[in-house]
């Protein structure tokens, strides 16, 4: 990889090149998926940014972005399993094709929070679409209808994933070193 990487980081798993392609593997089968239908977007923030301002760039459809703000973190390396919401959508989505986008997904406690909260809005669907899949963390079941990548328990970071907020920059997933 060139440029920054640092001294931190003991292997990059997912390139550049990887996710880009991936991206515009997702953006594809999206706009295909949602052709016709009236689309939002939601990012979850911060860690979703990189990933879902690349998405959108790739799904030739007509469709409205918006974001929510959730915690379970906080600066911790593993989940509390206490979700707060710390932003909420800015627009009311009763009827509208809900896609959740996220950064990762391991144990899906913030997931499932999420899921719930929305469907209670009554949208026409509701659906996910995850950067990254830990499955191997998973303490209940979400429905994840895209994938970018599914990766073993690893504390990851870059292309939106943070640590204390640091490395979201990276162009690349690294793994942090223990």
């Amino acid at each position: 990889m060139a440029g920054y990487t640092p001294s931190e980081i003991s292997d990059i798993l997912i390139t550049q090149e990887e996710i880009a392609r991936r991206v515009c593997e997702l953006g594809e089968q999206l706009s295909r998926d949602y052709a016709g239908k009236d689309l939002v977007v939601i990012g979850v923030l911060t860690g979703a940014v990189t990933f879902v301002t690349d998405l959108i760039r790739q799904i030739y459809l007509p469709l409205e972005l918006d974001f929510v703000c959730l915690s379970s973190y906080g600066h911790a390396t593993k989940s509390s399993g206490e979700v707060r919401f710390l932003k909420d959508l800015s627009h009311p989505v009763q009827d509208k094709h809900l896609l959740i986008v996220e950064d990762i997904i391991d144990t899906g406690l913030t997931l499932r929070y999420l899921l719930e909260t929305l469907a209670s809005r009554q949208p026409a669907s509701l659906e996910c679409c995850v950067l990254l899949d830990k499955p191997s963390r998973r303490l209940t079941e979400v429905p994840v209808r895209y994938r970018g990548f599914e990766i073993e328990d690893r504390y990851v970071v870059g292309y939106g994933l943070d640590s204390a907020g640091l490395f979201r920059n990276l162009p690349c997933i690294g793994v942090l070193q223990s």
